[in-house]
């Protein structure tokens, strides 16, 4: 008996929704998706479900293995059933070979890493290589293709250096021979099938007209305005996005802290902010609690400070971020030394609940710091146990956070294999994800036993002496 998720359940409706809208055109493209990491793997398997036949690329010969053999390379929900799903249809298959699968295809979307530099800026080595790859195939192919770069970028990058290199390679000129979209994705990491069916907004980009409708196309009938606007002004609004939701965290933290200091509960203070939806625009984010990490929104404010100082703008809000991110993350490390505690455990490791992503973990990082001063860490965390991709992210983490050299070369004997080890055990629990689990862990834990609490496992806060809120 197939055991369908309520995620995949979900979307499957959705699915049928959309193809009974008349415009509908399930076989409008054929799509080669070119790096298969979140947004690749997700797009993929999304554009295959809407009836799309998707070739998706990578150099990682795992990842395609695992896209062939009906395996998500990432933790998100209902993304395995989505690949076995195209992989039945015919409609999803996957290759090393980047040549084949431009020539084989209408469109192509660019997916690529572009990791920080030490300046803050974004690497662009992946996005060269294969934009130069595109237009080898380019060279080749009769008609018009249209490319759609997906991968986050500084203003300006698609147009300097994506064209001309794309243009070189293939001889054609952008805009004519091909045409070329930056089409920012929106996708956060845990939600990210349901953010794909139901975007806040679409966002293209474009060389021209025709290279702007044919991806427009492709999201017929899902929901969400529809924006089309210039090159320079999509690859900005990323930018613009994540700085936004990353100020978003670091101002409600240091309310957190001010009302704390002054016995105010923080989240009523919050609470009474976010019904202005008006001018106060979203409570998402809005809620006092840990530090903010993961694939996105660190190397955003970065690069959008890079490009300030390139620009002579002085942002000094903007410069504040990641000092004030920093300062939760040093608030947290002090409430664990106040509380005499030497041996800790924590109970999640990755930079939220519901992924397997350990890049720019906060947790990772107050973890290291910890283990530096000489304290004994455990950890747990339900999603790692799970995840086959805990060795190679350790192994991009190594080169890319050689301050985190301390806790990653221990991974493996600082993760426990059941939550239930850590009751009895660690002096003190520094909880970083809400989850049911570690609800009734905390709730079971030993009289013996602190808590640091950096997310607000229930709403109603447990008030023995034993039990510190970060922010409240």
């Amino acid at each position: 008996m197939n055991i369908i998720s309520p995620a995949l359940r979900h979307n499957v409706a959705a699915l049928a929704e959309l193809r009974s809208v008349p415009h509908f055109d399930a076989a409008v493209a054929s799509i080669s998706i070119v790096g298969l990491g979140y947004v690749g793997a997700v797009s993929s398997a999304c554009f295959s479900s809407l009836g799309h036949p998707v070739v998706g690329v990578d150099v990682d010969t795992d990842k395609v293995r695992n896209i062939s053999e009906g395996i998500s390379p990432i933790v998100e929900e209902g993304l395995g059933e989505l690949i076995n799903a195209g992989l039945e249809q015919e409609l999803l298959s996957a290759t090393t070979d980047l040549y084949a699968a431009v020539l084989d295809t209408d469109i192509t979307m660019v997916c690529v890493g572009t990791p920080t530099r030490p300046d803050g800026s974004v690497h662009l080595g992946y996005l060269e290589a294969v934009s130069d790859q595109i237009g080898a195939a380019l060279a080749e192919k009769d008609g018009y293709h249209t490319v759609v770069i997906r991968s986050t970028i500084a203003p300006g990058v698609t147009r300097n250096t994506v064209i001309p290199r794309i243009e070189k390679a293939s001889g054609k000129t952008a805009g004519k021979g091909f045409g070329i979209c930056f089409h920012p994705e929106f996708l956060r990491e845990s939600t990210a099938i349901a953010d794909f069916f139901a975007p806040p907004k679409t966002v293209i980009g474009s060389s021209d007209d025709r290279a702007a409708d044919t991806l427009a196309r492709l999201y017929e009938g899902i929901p969400g305005p529809m924006i089309k606007t210039s090159i320079e002004a999509a690859e900005m609004v990323k930018y613009v996005d994540n700085t936004w939701h990353a100020l978003k965290v670091s101002f409600a933290n240091e309310v957190g802290r001010v009302c704390k200091a002054n016995g105010i509960d923080s989240h009523d203070v919050m609470d009474i902010f976010c019904q202005d939806t008006k001018l106060n625009l979203s409570p998402y984010y809005m809620k006092p609690g840990f530090a903010f990490g993961g694939s996105c929104l660190p190397k955003d404010v970065r690069a959008i400070n890079a490009l300030a100082d390139r620009s002579g703008v002085d942002t000094p809000l903007l410069r504040s971020i990641t000092h004030s991110n920093t300062a939760q993350i040093e608030h947290a490390l002090n409430l664990i030394e106040a509380s005499g505690a030497t041996e800790v455990g924590f109970l999640g490791v990755t930079f939220k609940k519901d992924t397997d992503d350990l890049r720019e973990s906060p947790t990772l990082i107050l973890m290291a710091q910890l283990m530096d001063a000489g304290y004994t860490v455990k950890a747990y965390d339900e999603s790692l146990a799970v995840s086959r991709n805990v060795a190679s992210q350790a192994e991009y983490l190594a080169k890319a956070a050689p301050h985190l050299a301390s806790v990653l070369d221990k991974l493996d004997t600082v993760l426990v294999d059941s939550a239930q080890e850590m009751i009895g055990g660690p002096e003190i629990l520094v909880v970083s994800h809400a989850t049911d689990t570690f609800r009734d862990l905390v709730d079971r834990r030993d009289e013996h036993q602190k808590v640091v609490d950096l997310v607000r496992l229930e709403r109603r806060t447990d008030r023995r002496p034993s039990y510190q809120g970060i922010c409240w």
